[in-house]
């Protein structure tokens, strides 16, 4: 959770998980989203996250072009939720 706040895409790949959490989100955008966050969890990556600097730019790529696909389907209650998230984790001691 610490480290969600320090990684300067975080609030878009939180709105993906809340679009993707969502009832009215069409299974097909749904997929898309459940693939790019996974390719951000997981430990197999094309650069690996330890690496500085470019370590997080094909996870950010990754996910900046599932947000352009989903487009429309990612809601302003999504993005608004993450925020939400981010902002009780630094309020967190």
């Amino acid at each position: 959770r610490k480290v969600a706040g320090k990684i300067p895409f975080a609030a878009d790949a939180l709105s993906l998980w809340w679009c993707a959490r969502d009832p009215e989100t069409p299974a097909a955008a749904k997929g898309m989203v459940l693939a790019a966050l996974a390719y951000f969890v997981l430990p197999i990556d094309a650069l690996p996250d330890v690496m500085p600097v470019i370590g997080f730019t094909d996870d950010a790529a990754v996910i900046a072009a599932v947000m352009a696909i989903v487009g429309k389907t990612l809601k302003p209650r999504h993005k608004e939720a993450a925020q939400a998230f981010l902002q009780r984790l630094s309020d967190e001691p």
